[in-house]
């Protein structure tokens, strides 16, 4: 979905608890909000099997389905969600802009909740087949494999969904699960081990992208099996790791020596207007309930701002 040209009061990158939280106090406000995210798998909530400490819970829950709550409650306050996957920022103008794969988005506030999935390591190959081969958006390279086989690696349902585009061009996509089982939606599930083109290898660990200038193989290792070679055109990697994402901020914001972004007691960055939350921020405590906290006060905080408040307005049903 492609939202050329449509501005919004508040745009929040990441969907996790803290954007999702962020989004609920902002939409509640009157506020037009915007929120951008990968799949309600590609953060640590989303992959989390079990939550059985996160207030108000009477029962364990899966982390998406208690996700998925949050996105529905911020929803009926008129949030809207998009799911594209955020490539680079201009925070720098009255306007902001946030590019994704689908579309570019402008906005008056930016509330950033990326998380701390981002990879460090970087597979054997991977730099320096980068553009010959190596991709991280099937919706933007399918078409240049049309008719050949990849791989995708990764087990979220960004992964998933990106697999099963490609299927539309490619001959096959070799689907490198790192682990025992997907980690996506049932129906997402179903649907790529549905599909005649894909060929799903699940514990498999991608380790070496291979090739002369562009990708022609790939190798990896599958639990109980020995090291396995595949012939492949195009490797499309969505692994996660365990850095803050703040590449698609092009050094507009200041980051301390842990890579993490720089915020005030309102989360309000270098920058003013733009706020970040969650785990994307070194000294927070890596729970569910911590980042709905810091997505609270960022979307009251935002709220204040756009408004011209000297104060935090913290129910606007009075």
């Amino acid at each position: 979905m492609v939202n050329e040209g449509q501005q919004y009061e508040v745009i929040i990158i990441g969907g996790g608890p803290a954007g999702a939280t962020a989004a609920i106090y902002t939409a509640r406000a009157g506020l037009k909000t915007l929120v951008l995210d990968k799949g309600l798998t590609a953060g640590a909530l989303g992959i989390t099997s079990k939550i059985a400490n996160y207030p108000g819970l009477n029962a364990e829950v899966s982390g998406a389905q208690l996700l998925e709550n949050m996105r529905a409650q911020a929803r009926s306050f008129g949030a809207e969600f998009i799911t594209d996957k955020v490539i680079g920022v201009n925070l720098l103008a009255e306007q902001k802009s946030v590019y994704g794969n689908n579309g570019t988005y402008t906005g008056k506030a930016v509330i950033i909740a990326t998380g701390s999935m981002g990879r460090g390591n970087r597979i054997k190959g991977e730099d320096e087949l980068l553009g010959r081969g190596v991709s991280y958006c099937a919706t933007c390279d399918a078409a240049f494999f049309r008719g050949q086989d990849v791989i995708v690696a990764g087990n979220s349902d960004e992964a998933i969904e990106e697999a099963l585009f490609l299927t539309r061009f490619v001959n096959r996509v070799h689907f490198l699960c790192p682990t025992p089982e997907l980690k996506a939606p049932q129906p997402l599930i179903d649907e790529i081990s549905a599909n005649p083109k894909v060929q799903l290898y699940k514990g498999a660990a991608l380790k070496e992208v291979i090739g002369t200038g562009k990708v022609q193989a790939v190798r990896f290792t599958q639990r109980g099996l020995p090291e396995q070679e595949l012939a492949v055109s195009g490797a499309f990697i969505y692994l996660q790791g365990g850095k803050p994402i703040t590449d698609f901020l092009v050094g507009q914001l200041k980051l301390n020596d842990g890579g993490c972004l720089l915020v005030d007691e309102e989360y309000q960055t270098s920058i003013p207007g733009v706020f970040a939350v969650g785990d994307i921020l070194c000294n927070h405590i890596k729970q569910a309930v911590v980042a709905a906290a810091d997505g609270a006060i960022a979307g009251m905080a935002a709220e204040k701002t756009l408004r011209g408040r000297k104060q935090m307005t913290v129910d606007w049903s009075k």
